[in-house]
Parts: C-alpha cells; structure tokens; sequence
C-alpha cells in the first residue's frame, strides 16, 4: 500500500521528489506530484505494464481515477489535450488549473499516490502555432505541468521533427517528454519503423530524449465506429525497431479497444502509457458504454443509465441543448464547458456516485487490464534512487549531430516513402 502522508519516508519524497514549479506552487501540500518521467521508470520497472493517461474533462473524473488509483496503489497520470483545455478548449479543466484541481484533491482526501500533470497533444501545425508554443509552454509549466507531449505529427516527417526541436529549450530538462509520429486517424496512414525511427535519431542527435513516443497505430479518437483498435504487432515492431533509444509507448485512442486487446498491447510492446477520454466522460455522466468504451447509441443517440450518473433532469437538458446544437453523439464532448458549473451544482449524492463510477471503472482498469497496480511503490523507489526531481534520460546520444542538420534533416526526410493518409482535423 501508499505510505501514510505523515510518515518519514513520505515525507522525504515530498521534500525531494517533487519537481521545483510543484514545489514553489503549493509549498505546504501533501500531495506528490511528480515528473512524468518517473511514471514511465515505475512501469517499466514493473514490466509488461501501462499506467492510465486520464484525460480530466470534469472534476469529477479527476477525484475518480485519484482514488482508484490510491486503491490501487499505482502511479497514474492525469491530462488534458490541447484541444480539450488549451487556449482554445472545450473543457473548464485545463493546462493552466489541472495541477490546481489535483493537487486539491490529494490534499482533501489524504491520497499519496505519484501523480503525473500532463499537456497532452499540445499540438503545432505551422509556423504561427511554434511561434505560439514557445510563449504558451512556459506558462503551463508554470501552472504545474510536468510532462508534455509535443504532436507536430500534422506536419511532414522534417518539419515534425525540427518543430520538435525548436521548442524543446522551453520545456524543462526534468519534465516527462512524449514525442508523436503518425497523426491519429484509424486504420489509415499507419505509422512506419522508418518514421519512427527518423524522429527518435533526430531527436537523439540533439541531445533529446523522450520518455514516450505516440503513434498512428489503428485507432482514432472519440466515439469509434468500430472495434478494429491497436495493431499490437505493428506497435511491437516499432517499438522494437526504436528500443536503442529508450523510447515507451503511449498509447492513444484506448477508448473503442476491448480489455484482451488492450492486455495485449501491455504484454507485447513497450507501452507504459495508456490515454482514456471518451469512455471516462460517459461512464461519469452514466452513459452505457460497452467493453470496448463506447458508447452503446440508439438510433444514434447516448444512452443514459437511469439512476446513475447525473440527474435524469441535467441529462434531459444536456440532450436538449445538443439538439437544438444539432450535436451528433460524438459531438457531445463540447458539453464539457456549458454544463460543469451544473454538474458541480447536483446533489453531494449525485456528484459521489458520478465520481464512485469512474473510479470503480478505472479500478478494474488499473488492477485488471493495465497490471499498474503496485506502481506507486516502484516510484517511490525511483524518486528515492534518483535523489532529486529528475531521473535523467533513458539514453545516450547515439546519433551525430552533424548529420543531422536541417539540410540534412530535410534530405533524409525526402527518402522515406510514406503514405501519411487523407488530409482533415482529427483532433479530440
């Protein structure tokens, strides 16, 4: 189990494991909220083993996966994409108050499980988005970021990896650092080991080394049109191709797989970071899902559970609204924003069954599906082996900078032969 939040060796970790915008932010907490980069050690140490990524759409998500994760006793992540929490957004949970929120929590109900703060497709698409980037990134470190995932995947194989490159100096050498290649659309534009392997020699050549890498491996995000999922060969080949460069897998879309295929990708590739959206926001707000996490639809329509989640009142004026938006069922994030002052408003009984739902859900992930339960002990063990906030990188550099300069980038680029798939916004 988690050590107790007053004892000696807890307190150890508070003092020396916390990163120092965490540690300047709330200088009194309890709550141990760490670098990314430890999340991935401890699940790595732990082997054929991945941890949730839980994007946090309500509060109540959060206070959920926190708990499951305390009973678990696993080091878990909590996140918000780009386009869920950043400067333009569809959730009131964001890069710049979700380290707040968690660090709350913590505090409030005693948990001293690891936690990881994580901008998640913090996405860059042309030169205005990296001109923008290098003003944005600080500031979310700021407010408590402490692991990013860089997505320049939108962009061609060069200029993905220089704009990964160009804003690298703006996110601290202690901070979790995912890296994407292969933009997220299903079961076309499949990412390559060629792919891979060209941003991870890039990258390595200018000294970065991330902790995780994202690919396009067959899923999508949000509600899935079917149940085709992760290539967990294709993932495994990849990842096996990179394996020199102590890269893990971060694994996107998980919502639309069933728990044998996401078994699966634990057991056979490097993955140690698992991200779930979609299923967490149905299962709050008491939408039937199916194993896979998606939403069971009725002539297209969510299904509410009675008696679970929300008031059947606030989830008549939920479809209300997204009728009279003309919302169809995947459209329904966008009622993240409109609706969380009223979700917060129902009922003390309402908000902890809402909550109680996603932590039972996320329990049985952890403990059943991902193998993460006992994790939060390995990090305690890496944070105390480390001595300090920063574990260090996984590897060397390997590749010589000299052959990796942007001509040469650019020339290299050029020679591999990819089929990126069809052009359009597959954000989430």
């Amino acid at each position: 189990m988690a050590w107790s939040n007053q004892s000696k060796e807890y307190e150890k970790l508070l003092e020396i494991g916390r990163p120092p915008n965490i540690a300047s932010l709330f200088p009194n907490s309890k709550g141990l909220i760490v670098s990314g980069k430890f999340i991935d050690r401890a699940l790595t140490a732990k082997g054929k083993a991945m941890t949730i990524a839980a994007n946090g759409r309500n509060h109540l998500i959060i206070r959920g996966v926190l708990a499951a994760a305390q009973k678990a006793d696993a080091a878990v992540i909590i996140e918000i994409a780009k386009s869920e929490g950043g400067s333009s957004f569809y959730c009131s949970v964001n890069y710049w108050n979700m380290a707040r929120q968690v660090d709350a929590v913590l505090n409030e109900l005693g948990l001293t499980v690891p936690v990881a703060i994580h901008a998640d497709h913090y996405g860059i698409k042309n030169d205005k988005d990296l001109a923008k980037a290098k003003v944005e990134v600080p500031t979310m470190f700021e407010a408590g970021i402490t692991s990013i995932a860089i997505d320049a995947s939108h962009l061609p194989d060069d200029q993905n990896l220089l704009a990964s490159i160009a804003v690298n100096p703006f996110i601290p050498k202690w901070a979790g650092l995912e890296c994407e290649v292969g933009e997220i659309k299903g079961d076309v534009g499949l990412s390559t080991p060629a792919e891979a392997l060209f941003l991870v020699q890039g990258l390595n050549a200018h000294d970065i080394h991330p902790d995780w890498i994202a690919l396009n491996n067959g899923t999508t995000h949000g509600i899935q049109a079917s149940s085709a999922g992760i290539n967990v060969d294709l993932t495994a080949e990849i990842h096996k191709a990179i394996a020199p460069y102590g890269l893990s897998g971060a694994q996107h879309g998980t919502s639309g797989n069933s728990s044998e295929r996401l078994k699966e990708i634990a057991l056979k590739t490097r993955t140690t970071k698992a991200n779930v959206a979609t299923a967490l926001q149905m299962v709050s707000w008491g939408v039937e899902i199916d194993d896979y996490g998606n939403a069971i639809l009725k002539d297209g329509a969510l299904v509410k559970i009675p008696g679970q989640g929300m008031t059947e009142e606030l989830w008549a004026e939920m479809v209300a609204f997204g009728a009279d938006k003309k919302y169809k069922a995947g459209d329904f994030k966008n009622l993240n924003l409109p609706f969380e002052n009223k979700i917060l408003s129902q009922p003390k009984e309402i908000r902890e069954r809402m909550t109680k739902a996603v932590e039972d859900f996320v329990y049985n992930l952890l403990t059943k599906v991902f193998s993460a339960d006992g994790t939060a002990k390995l990090t305690y063990e890496a944070i105390m082996k480390a001595g300090g906030c920063d574990p260090g990188p996984k590897a060397s550099r390997l590749e010589d900078p000299a052959n990796w300069t942007e001509a040469k980038i650019k020339e290299k680029a050029a020679a591999i032969n990819t089929d990126k798939g069809p052009a359009g916004n597959f954000d989430d």
